[in-house]
Order: structure tokens, then sequence, then C-alpha cells
């Protein structure tokens, strides 16, 4: 007898499939190479708030970031990535250790190009299953018609939070203040693009020109579900390498455990040209579709299940 949860989330399961075939559809016409990476790696990209999975000496990757920027330094200009990804000790209600992302890459253009890019994935998505100009989701509407909402961080933490970013960031607050109090009121009517984060909170992202305090980041927010990080990419060895070195600090301090530094990466780096970046997780993508604030209603086996 099949698993009654298997068999009561087929209809998620045919929308998932959809999903990713209209998403490859939208990169494939818009001539984007689809590469494959390898998921096994003998380092990743640190980050503060992300712990990859050891797998004997190497890890499995926690996004193909490394590989696929080492492709645009090789020369490829617009490719893209369906993978499975692995971080360890997420779960929960909308996080789950093994996870499918799309990620893309565009040479010669910024995070505001991605932000438009992003707006035009999603929406031919929505237009693919039928949706126009409208979604219902967790009782809210949300309205697709473009251009969607910008706000920045600073501008987030006064409307919602108890404190100033600055004061957030000082105390070590930023996450928790960002996850509790800034992001259920996100994108709740109207897809909301979080830009601009502080410099500190953009390990892999290049800063303003014009406010070196300020990371050109994004994240898409839409009825409170966080959807992706993008952002304009650093090229600088020098910088990029500093900053790994600063995270590994941090995480020695609080006794986790570190992985090399990427040194084929920051070798490739200096000929990466000007780039953007983002990394959707399809999981969520398809909880936004199926309207459930669930992600074990959107995948096939949960990893109880196994």
């Amino acid at each position: 007898m099949p698993s009654f949860r298997q068999a009561s989330i087929r209809s998620n399961l045919h929308l998932r499939a959809a999903i990713i075939d209209a998403a490859r559809q939208f990169f494939l016409e818009n001539d984007y190479l689809e590469v494959e990476t390898p998921i096994r790696q003998p380092t990743q990209a640190p980050e503060e708030h992300i712990d990859a999975v050891s797998s004997g000496r190497w890890f499995l990757h926690t996004s193909p970031e490394l590989c696929m920027k080492r492709l645009l330094a090789s020369g490829y200009r617009r490719i893209f990535q369906i993978c499975r990804c692995f971080r360890d000790r997420e779960r929960g209600h909308r996080h789950l250790p093994e996870m499918t992302l799309l990620e893309w890459y565009t040479a010669n253009a910024d995070y505001h190009h991605m932000m438009v890019q992003t707006e035009d994935l999603i929406r031919h998505i929505a237009r693919a299953l039928g949706s126009k100009n409208t979604l219902r989701y967790q009782d809210q509407y949300i309205d697709w018609r473009t251009p969607w909402q910008r706000m920045t961080v600073a501008e987030a933490f006064e409307t919602y939070g108890s404190v100033t970013v600055n004061e957030a960031l000082t105390t070590g607050r930023f996450d928790e203040i960002l996850a509790l109090e800034i992001e259920p009121g996100m994108g709740i009517q109207r897809p909301t693009f979080l830009i601009d984060y502080p410099a500190a909170c953009g390990a892999l992202a290049r800063l303003s020109p014009d406010a070196p305090n300020v990371a050109e980041r994004f994240e898409l927010y839409i009825g409170g579900l966080e959807l992706c990080n993008g952002f304009s990419e650093l090229t600088d060895p020098m910088e990029q390498r500093q900053r790994f070195k600063d995270i590994f600090q941090k995480k020695s301090a609080v006794g986790i455990g570190t992985c090399p530094l990427p040194e084929k990466f920051l070798g490739a780096l200096k000929d990466m040209p000007p780039a953007t970046g983002n990394a959707l997780g399809l999981d969520r993508l398809v909880m936004l579709f199926a309207d459930t604030n669930r992600i074990d209603d959107v995948v096939a086996f949960t990893p109880e299940e196994l």
C-alpha cells in the first residue's frame, strides 16, 4: 500500500514538475546554458550562518556557486543550474537539510538587472500555471503586476523592527529581528525585494560604489516567504579572501569547524567579469503556488521518512 502522505500530495508533485519545466523553459528561451557541477567538493564558500555536510574528507555543496563562478571566469556568460544542495542542521516547516536550488548567473549585469529578471521568471512560471495577475496564498491575494516593491534593509527595520539596523548589528540580533519581526510582514500583498544589506551581511556581494557600507544584495519575499538571495558579485580576489578569513574566525570563535579556503575559486576570481547571480529555493516556490506553509507538502520524501 502506498504511503498516505505521498498519495495525498500527488497534485503538489505534479505542480512541482510543471514549475521546474517552466523555469527551465524560461532560461533556454533566454539563451542560457544549463550546466551541471559536482555536488561533492573539497571545500565550500564559507558563510557565517550556513554549515556544510561532510562527505568523507570533502563536503556536499551548500550551493553550486563556486564552480558556476569559475565557469563565468572561463568565458561562459549566461548559465543556470537546477540541483540538490545540502546544509547541516537545517530542519523546520520551511527548511530541509537537502533542498533544490535554481541558481543562475549573468555576466556584465548587476543586481538591478537581476531583480527585473527575477520578476520576469516568476511571472513566466505563473502564466505557465494559468495564474495571470494575482495568486492566492494563505488567505492573501498576491498582485503579480510589475514593478514589484523595493525596500532597503534600513527602511524595513524602521518600518517593522523594534530597533534600527545599526542597533541590531551592534547587539548581534540582526538575523533574529529579521526573521521574527520583519520577514512576516514582507511581500504580503505585492512581492517585495528587500535590498541593500549591510556590508557585513554580504559575504560574496559587491559593495555599492555610492555607499560602501551597503552590499548590493537582495532577497525576494512573497506572502512573507523568502524565496531567493541575489546580488552583484564581488570579483576582487584579495577582498574575497579577507572576507572568507573573517568568517572562518567568527566560526572558530564559537566552536564551529571550518574547511580549507577555496583556492581554485579565488585564483579564478581575477578573470571573472562583472556579474550578477541569484539562488532561488524551488521547494519554497512550489509552496507558494501550492498554497501551503509546510515544505513537507511539496517534496516526495522528508528526511524522517527515509
